[in-house]
């Protein structure tokens, strides 16, 4: 899938201003509506809703070769989490690497990124999984009420 990047400066501005956040380890996501989804679904050939994204590496993270490195490993995980969960369209998403990302592998930064976009709400299978059959939820409800009986039981 072909990425849309945000091209205008007043977008990642708009994105750090008024964008939730969500961060990791390795980096963070600035995500936010984008109001011009509606406009930007009937100018694309497959008439699908589309992200923006938008990979901003300063030069905090290093030299030329660590930012490139950083971007291409974020684009690829972002591909992947795309691939096997799916993200919800329509938002603007600003993705900054921290200087971890330069020295770990692509699948940490993978799980990074899928924590955060998952922080974010931005998961479509993940949330109807977890919410449903994910190992999390059930056994935190069986130990809630057997800690009360334990409890009542011993007193």
């Amino acid at each position: 899938m072909k990425f849309y990047a945000i091209t205008e400066n007043h977008l990642y501005r708009k994105a750090y201003k008024n964008g939730k956040r969500a961060s990791a380890r390795s980096i963070s996501v600035y995500v936010l509506r984008d109001r011009h989804a509606a406009l930007l679904k009937k100018q694309n050939p497959e008439k699908k809703t589309l992200n923006r994204i938008g990979i901003s590496a300063s030069k905090k993270i290093g030299g030329a070769v660590q930012r490139n490195r950083a971007k291409r490993v974020i684009r690829e995980a972002y591909r992947q989490i795309d691939k096997e969960t799916g993200i919800r369209t329509g938002y603007l998403i600003v993705i900054v690497p921290r200087t971890e990302c330069t020295v770990l592998k692509m699948q940490d930064v993978k799980r990074d990124l899928h924590y955060a976009l998952a922080k974010s709400e931005l998961l479509v299978k993940s949330e109807k999984s977890g919410k449903n059959s994910g190992s999390s939820p059930a056994p935190h409800t069986a130990d809630t009420p057997a800690v009360p009986e334990t409890h009542d039981d011993h007193a």
